[in-house]
């Protein structure tokens, strides 16, 4: 049997320059989904794979691969919605919301969002946790504020992400160093240079941003009339905020996210039970359908109609066709010819930090999974770093500042679709005011071409890698 040949890099990126124009046609000109040109790009890329000689077999074995690491994020989606239902119809969120707009204004909501979402996130670890409790609340909140929701949604993404990259209870915190061949509290401390001047400028802007609206006289009679029908639906009692609270705990605790948000979904039915004039049919219906808002007051049957299984279909299957393309174009092997071609032109300390810094965005669009982001450019670049004399950490901290900032800027994107369809703000919305997202791989392209902060190789490492090419050559 005769083996596949290599593609060059114009058959490598036909099937890119093909999922672009699908993409555009379809979203510009259709007003469509990604999901149609995302299956006939994934067939381009198998129909080049084809072409160069691989087996069909092999192609579907690498959709198939592809499709498996998206797994566990499509579990966690159907959870999450099971839990928004729950926590609906259970006065959970309404009872956020209320006790929301009780204490917080316009001026200081946005900054205040991203504070409190930095610190949840920081706590648990989980962007995703921290979107699926606070988050949402949050979005309530705003809307009964008068905020665009966009901008309510980038404060959030801002803030959940900052802990999502920091903590060393992210996954991501503790893979990105792996990866690179960093120590995990070294690859912290490194990421100080990025993410503290991102996250301390973002706060000033939301908190400018926040005084924009202050000249906007708060509508007193729009929130009591959301309050008012908060209060006459459900029964609204300090109790329901425990539900949140244990399952931040949880997830503290390293107790993994599915079963913990699966857990809180259970409370949201037991409570919507106890405290709720509710079925246990209605509780089932509301996990499975969604909850239906009936108070007669438009904007709030708005804010809380939302939520179920079913509502996360959509995004499972957009999340299934995403990666499906990603696996085609990894295991015919022309993902690898693009990032080669992508290497060769890293010549200097600058532009092989820019390199990666692209690269980590481009495995996002292409094989839209976080963890590809940061496991494919990691494996590429490690000896190119090497070669430059520069310390793990560096490899690391960019891997972090495009790969995991740049995951929920991508609508088809594993983390983007989670964060549109539970905070309801498509990600291409929310991406101008993700500032924290938006500044880190800024920052750190700044640092690679100027030196700042690019920490060098120890003497005893250089020695080791001297003697290595040495023995190579």
């Amino acid at each position: 049997m005769k083996e596949p040949r290599s593609a060059s890099l114009l058959q490598s990126l036909v099937p890119v320059i093909c999922l672009i124009l699908f993409l555009g046609g379809n979203i510009l000109l259709l007003e469509g989904s990604p999901h149609i040109p995302l299956i006939l790009g994934t067939l381009v890329a198998s129909l080049m794979g084809l072409y160069l000689g691989f087996s069909w077999k092999t192609i579907e074995k690498g959709i198939v691969e592809g499709i498996t690491i998206a797994l566990q994020a499509c579990l966690i989606l159907i959870v999450v919605g099971l839990l928004i239902g729950t926590w609906i119809i259970s006065g959970i969120v309404p009872t956020m919301i209320y006790y929301g707009l009780q204490v917080l204004s316009p001026t200081i909501f946005l900054v205040s969002t991203c504070l409190i979402c930095a610190l949840v996130s920081l706590a648990t670890g989980s962007s995703w946790s921290t979107a699926g409790t606070v988050g949402i609340a949050l979005i309530g909140i705003g809307q009964g504020l008068g905020i665009p929701l966009p901008l309510v949604a980038g404060a959030i993404v801002s803030g959940a992400y900052v802990g999502d990259k920091m903590s060393p209870l992210s996954d991501t915190t503790n893979l990105a160093p792996a990866v690179a061949g960093a120590e995990m509290f070294s690859h912290i401390r490194h990421m100080m240079y990025t993410t503290g001047p991102s996250f301390l400028i973002s706060l000033v802007l939301y908190t400018i941003i926040g005084f924009m609206f202050e000249s906007k006289a708060l509508n007193m009679e729009d929130i009591d009339q959301i309050n008012g029908a908060l209060q006459a639906t459900f029964d609204l009692n300090l109790w329901l905020l425990t539900a949140p609270v244990i399952v931040i705990a949880m997830v503290i605790r390293r107790i993994p996210a599915l079963p913990a948000l699966l857990a809180g979904a259970i409370i949201g039915g037991v409570f919507a039970l106890i405290f709720q004039d509710v079925t246990i049919k209605e509780v089932v219906a509301a996990a499975q359908y969604g909850y239906v808002a009936d108070t007669g007051t438009l904007s709030v049957d708005d804010l809380l109609t939302r939520g179920g299984l079913e509502s996360m279909l959509s995004t499972v299957a957009l999340i299934l066709t995403a990666l499906a393309f990603g696996g085609a174009m990894e295991k015919t092997g022309m993902l690898a010819v693009i990032a080669a071609s992508v290497l060769k032109l890293a010549r200097s300390v600058g532009s092989l930090v820019l390199a990666t810094l692209f690269t980590c965005f481009s495995m996002n669009i292409l094989a839209p999974d976080q963890y590809l982001s940061i496991v494919v450019p990691g494996r590429m670049y490690r000896d190119a770093f090497k070669r430059h004399r520069l310390a793990p950490q560096n490899l690391s901290r960019c891997l972090e500042d495009a790969g995991t900032m740049a995951s929920p800027l991508i609508p088809w994107n594993t983390c983007g679709a989670y964060m549109w369809v539970t905070l309801g703000v498509y990600p291409l919305a929310y991406l101008p005011f993700a500032f924290v997202n938006l500044l880190n791989p800024v920052f750190s392209a700044f640092f690679g071409f100027t030196g700042l902060t690019m920490k060098k190789e120890s003497s005893k490492q250089s020695k080791v890698l001297v003697k290595g090419e040495h023995v190579n050559e």
